[in-house]
């Protein structure tokens, strides 16, 4: 795949065509011209892509072949106007100046396998007489100059201009889907030039290979295609995949008397990611309340590994999933740095077959003995939830000072850490599905009680955290930067906790430094029920980890091994273990980079080939109307291209004007309030890889410069931070189902 400024430089091998270094831009020379005559459609030299560019070249193959292609002439590249020929190839053309023809644009860099540069020069419509065809030709061959400087080689090609009723574009494939099984075409009122350059959005057939109808975007009052029509179409679509050797994307139009005409056919040059059979269902929803947030490898290491092993077990002890499936498949799994879960292990979507899901198919035994251990089990829950938790108590409160701990009690206290996660996320799985919900208390609700009293006492988030760990509650783990609590004022007021003041924080039955302990909280004491409680030695359990981890970092930066403290999290958990422990660190530790930023998760969604993710189309419905052309997930800065240019700049446009196509190079997404997936610029984007999503209802209004977006280019959802703030209050818990 090629950018706008990769463009592969033109090779000219035919006749005397000249490159830049011989006096001009290539193919451009008047000086070094060859005189070369008009070579019609029909001639087998207008096959050659050298000499009549790739859009003249595809036409005269496609002609050749009995496609249905209108009659026609190409100047070729580089060539001066031998006395006479292009006037008399006009005149018999055009019937002596009585018919209107369309100029256009035929150069050897468009419309190839690794780019089509839709869009990128010049058609001119509708010309008549011989002065303005010249000055058509003109304005096609001007159009050669392109936005990085360079000139490509350029012919023009002439036809007959068509007055269709009905035109559009038609792929051999679904490139928005990533489907080959299927058609796609898009048609409108009149020419296909409309569609093309983003001014209408068209109406959409999803078709099969035999035409019939699978689907219509938008539902139309009336037809533009009959069925009849379709299945030609289906027909033209195969009968070029043979001659070209794979799915083309056409331009097409009807005439007055129904007769179908083939006005372009170029290579499909971009396909979206399209997860393989049987892939996995993930979602962010069961775990993303208790990590939110991107991770770095050591926090996925410290937190999603123990979170996996303790779902899993719960399964298993539930007898819910085979246990050769919960060996081999992860439950909560890293994507992009941000945890997700498998939501058919966990029981967060339907079954795919819904007829299966009525018969149990586990075995006869196993379902026996999954019956008999939860029955006993949800009796004992309780008094094993009140066990626990006192065991996590006294392991905190048995923790010294983290500076004060030998190299080999900081290890341990490590390593224990990761077991007791192991425990309280099986046991918190298990009495979450199985206990009744009797108790109204939970840990956060007792956090924000707590949060109150210390804001109407004016104390800042370090010391109110400090004083009350339940705080904790209310904010994810992270292994830097600050502990912001709800509301905090940050810069401007009360200082949060910062990284070495967080070593003040005393969890409960912690030993201070004057030797004093704060009293554990106990289940029963606080009035939580028995998952809230150990939902917040969970958090505890994770703060004490951070604290080993940030001494660790400081002890390991003081013997000269790392760079910084906060590169600690670059780091894997056998290797922080394996440098506690009197080895070194790998070579590359201070080469590595953190993570780029990546976008929130769909709710639902399947990995794809590349480890692209694919969302759901049927989890969430985008509800401003907008249609994802370009898979994927992004966030980004709204601009509207003029002003300077955020870094990860996401463009929001009325329409999905070609002549932008230079602004797409590095942008994060593109948005526009009208557009159709066929469109030019929606093929660029394709081809760039880029995220973007057409037919945002308002889009201009809604994003002004400088909101603060998250797209997705399969659903064509789009969502600014506040909506996925609220959206994100709004969700309740979602708990592993019985």
């Amino acid at each position: 795949m090629t950018t706008l400024g990769e463009r592969p430089a033109y090779d000219d091998t035919y006749g005397d065509g000249h490159g830049e270094g011989k006096g001009g831009p290539r193919g451009m020379d008047a000086a070094h011209a060859t005189a070369l005559p008009p070579v019609p459609l029909e001639d087998p030299r207008a096959a050659q892509t050298r000499l009549t560019g790739s859009k003249a070249a595809h036409l005269a193959r496609a002609a050749r072949a009995g496609l249905p292609v209108l009659p026609g002439f190409v100047v070729p590249h580089g060539a001066d106007e031998a006395p006479g020929t292009l006037h008399h190839a006009w005149r018999e053309l055009s019937a002596d100046g009585a018919l209107p023809l369309v100029v256009r644009s035929s150069s050897p860099q468009e419309d190839t396998q690794e780019s089509s540069l839709a869009g990128q020069f010049a058609s001119v419509l509708d010309v008549r007489g011989w002065d303005a065809f010249r000055a058509a030709v003109d304005v096609v061959r001007a159009s050669a100059r392109l936005s990085d400087g360079t000139t490509a080689a350029m012919a023009v090609l002439v036809q007959p201009m068509l007055t269709a009723p009905v035109g559009g574009v038609l792929f051999g494939a679904d490139p928005v889907e990533g489907r080959r099984d299927r058609m796609l075409v898009s048609a409108v009122r009149g020419g296909p030039d409309t569609l093309v350059s983003g001014e209408q959005p068209g109406t959409n057939y999803l078709l099969s290979p035999r035409g019939r109808v699978l689907r219509t975007e938008p539902p139309a009052p009336e037809a533009l295609l009959t069925p009849a029509e379709l299945r030609r179409l289906t027909r033209l679509a195969r009968r070029a995949r043979k001659v070209f050797g794979g799915p083309q994307d056409i331009e097409f139009g009807f005439d007055e008397g129904g007769r179908l005409w083939l006005f372009q056919s170029r290579p499909i040059t971009a396909m979206a990611a399209r997860p393989p059979r049987g892939a996995r269902l993930l979602g962010p929803g069961p775990v993303a309340e208790t990590l939110p947030d991107q991770l770095q490898p050591l926090e996925e290491d410290l937190w999603v590994a123990p979170m996996a092993r303790g779902l899993a077990a719960a399964l298993d002890i539930g007898g819910t999933a085979p246990r050769r499936t919960l060996r081999t498949t992860p439950v909560v799994t890293v994507v992009g740095g941000r945890a997700a879960a498998d939501l058919r292990l966990l029981g967060a979507a339907p079954p795919p077959h819904r007829g299966l899901a009525l018969l149990n198919p586990a075995p006869g035994a196993r379902r026996l003995a999954a019956a008999w251990r939860l029955g006993r089990l949800t009796a004992a829950l309780p008094g094993l939830a009140l066990d626990l938790a006192a065991d996590i108590d006294r392991g905190l409160a048995g923790t010294a000072q983290t500076a004060q701990l030998p190299c080999s009690e900081l290890v341990s206290t490590l390593r224990w850490t990761r077991a007791a996660l192991v425990s309280l996320h099986a046991q918190e799985a298990l009495c979450g599905a199985l206990l009744p919900e009797r108790h109204t208390a939970t840990a956060a609700g007792a956090a924000l009680t707590a949060l109150a009293q210390a804001r109407a006492r004016g104390l800042s988030d370090d010391h109110a955290v400090a004083r009350d760990p339940v705080l904790l509650a209310l904010v994810p783990p992270r292994l830097e930067g600050q502990v912001r609590l709800p509301g905090s004022a940050g810069r401007g007021g009360s200082p949060s906790a910062s990284a070495a003041s967080m070593g003040a924080v005393r969890l409960p039955g912690s030993a201070g430094r004057d030797g004093s302990t704060s009293a554990p909280a106990s289940v029963g004491a606080p009035g939580l029920p028995p998952r809230e409680a150990l939902r917040l030695r969970i958090r505890w359990v994770q703060e004490l980890q951070v604290r080993l981890v940030r001494e660790a970092a400081r002890r390991l930066v003081a013997r000269g091994e790392l760079g910084a403290p906060g590169r600690v999290g670059l780091l894997r958990w056998p290797e922080l273990m394996d440098a506690l422990t009197g080895g070194r660190l790998p070579g590359d530790a201070g080469e590595r980079l953190p993570r780029a930023a990546s976008a929130r998760l769909p709710d639902a969604f399947r990995i794809a080939e590349g480890g692209a993710v694919v969302a759901e189309r049927s989890a969430r419905g985008a509800g401003d109307g907008g249609r994802g052309v370009s898979g994927g997930r992004a966030a980004g800065t709204a601009w509207d291209g003029t002003g300077a240019r955020p870094p990860d700049a996401v463009l929001v446009v009325r329409t999905l004007d070609p002549a932008l196509a230079h602004l797409l190079p590095g942008l994060a997404g593109l948005v526009a309030q009208t557009g159709s997936p066929l469109s030019h610029l929606a093929v660029l984007a394709r081809e760039f890889a880029l995220l973007a999503v057409v037919g945002v209802s308002d889009a201009v209004r809604r994003f002004p410069p400088g909101s603060r977006l998250t797209l997705d280019g399969t659903t064509g959802d789009v969502q600014t931070d506040t909506d996925a703030d609220a959206e994100g209050t709004a969700d309740t818990d979602p708990e592993v189902p019985r």
